[in-house]
């Protein structure tokens, strides 16, 4: 019995807060592995669509995977630092920030280049505001939305400014003309202002107008009047659709269920910008449909972990932009996938973490920091919650003087 006394003397008290506890680091690991998966699939599949184009520019085999290497980095970049940065400190830029925006889209309409009947880009293709758009309507909008909770469902304070904003960002768009680009900011608009608790006739008349105004559009452009037009003629007989859908169909269908090959694909040489905007049909054609429904079911738990993210937040604007911005790159996929079978109109828009091109891509994974980011402020907010509980507890029990358990020196009967 002394022998045992002397041993457990030789441990020291244990003192309340000096637990080993596991580190947080505030990242979701189904999140961050579908991303990852995604983009090194992507770079696959960039570098087996994309050998022929960027022969035909003179170029070696490799020129779009090395660009798209390039913008892989700096997006990863962008994205760790914006993961790293509290996302609340962006509430007083980002006033700011959306006038530097408007300033890109403008300055694309009298600089930009016209490549394809439209103007999207400066710099020689370089930078593409609209896609820096969507992301920082989404951010402005979620602290916007915040800040005027109290008095949205009065139109004159939440349904009018709300048509100001997306009215003028979505007006300089379309007169690139960039539809898809334009009709993916309404409905972002629209779903920011059904997720704040808006009464659901603003929402009903939101969409009455966003709709009557897209039809408008349609109807005075010449693009969105033709890609409707192969729209319905496709749905009645594919053979009847437009080349590009013919072609992405033919992938489809050559794909079957376990795909020809990566890098054994032959449609890509026949389909149009076979390595941006229908890279899906190259995936479904050399991975087949097992490695189609792979890359949807990557967007499904990117989508599920976003919200997930978003229903945790510590604060209402941080719900808000994770769910927003978790939409926009879910909803940019299924628009992408769904037109490469024609169950939607042509859109023209990428392939999200998978399609070539640096606008997209890097604005794409600065949206994955800005969720991780909410993540990171939503765990560091609930360990400090847990720390304050359990020192509130620790000082409840240092207090209670009758819970004390007696000394051993004091108990002189025990041998």
């Amino acid at each position: 019995m002394g022998e045992q006394a002397a041993m457990n003397s030789k441990i020291g008290p244990v003192k309340a807060g000096t637990g080993v506890h596991p580190v947080r680091l505030g990242i979701d690991v189904p999140m961050l592995l579908s991303v990852a998966f995604l983009l090194g699939f992507g770079l696959l599949m960039v570098y087996s669509a994309s050998w022929q184009p960027s022969m035909l520019r003179d170029e070696e085999p490799a020129y779009y995977l090395i660009n798209q290497l390039k913008w892989v980095v700096v997006g990863i970049a962008g994205g760790t630092i914006l993961m790293y940065i509290d996302y609340r400190r962006w509430r007083k830029y980002v006033v700011p920030i959306m006038i530097i925006t408007l300033g890109l889209l403008v300055a694309v309409l009298i600089f930009g280049e016209m490549r394809y009947n439209s103007k999207r880009t400066l710099l020689s293709g370089s930078i593409q505001p609209s896609e820096m758009a969507k992301v920082v309507v989404i951010m402005y909008l979620s602290f916007w939305l915040t800040s005027k909770r109290e008095v949205l469902n009065n139109i004159n304070f939440g349904l009018f400014p709300m048509i100001v904003i997306l009215g003028l960002t979505a007006g300089l768009i379309v007169l690139q003309p960039d539809l898809s680009a334009t009709i993916t900011i309404c409905v972002l608009g629209v779903l920011l202002f059904f997720l704040a608790g808006v009464e659901m006739k603003q929402i009903l008349l939101i969409f009455f107008i966003v709709a009557l105004l897209g039809a408008l559009v349609v109807a005075v452009s010449d693009t969105g009047q033709m890609r409707i037009q192969q729209y319905v003629a496709g749905l009645q007989d594919p053979g009847t659709a437009s080349l590009h859908i013919q072609r992405s169909i033919e992938a489809v269908v050559r794909g079957e269920f376990f795909g020809v090959g990566i890098g054994k694909g032959s449609t890509k040489f026949s389909l149009p910008v076979s390595h941006t905007d229908s890279i899906y049909a190259v995936i479904a054609e050399e991975t087949g449909l097992l490695g189609a429904g792979a890359v949807v079911i990557l967007y499904l738990v990117f989508m599920w972990r976003g919200l997930k993210i978003a229903s945790h937040s510590s604060d209402f604007a941080g719900k808000l932009l994770a769910s927003g911005l978790t939409c926009w790159i879910v909803m940019e996929a299924i628009i992408n996938m769904g037109v490469m079978v024609n169950l939607f109109p042509f859109a023209g828009n990428a392939l999200p973490f998978i399609s070539a091109g640096g606008s997209s891509l890097t604005m794409t994974l600065g949206a994955v920091g800005l969720i991780f980011s909410v993540a990171r402020v939503s765990s560091r907010d609930k360990q400090e919650q847990e720390g304050r509980s359990f020192g509130a507890v620790v000082n409840l029990r240092r207090g209670d003087r009758r819970g004390r358990v007696s000394r051993s020196h004091g108990s002189a009967g025990i041998r």
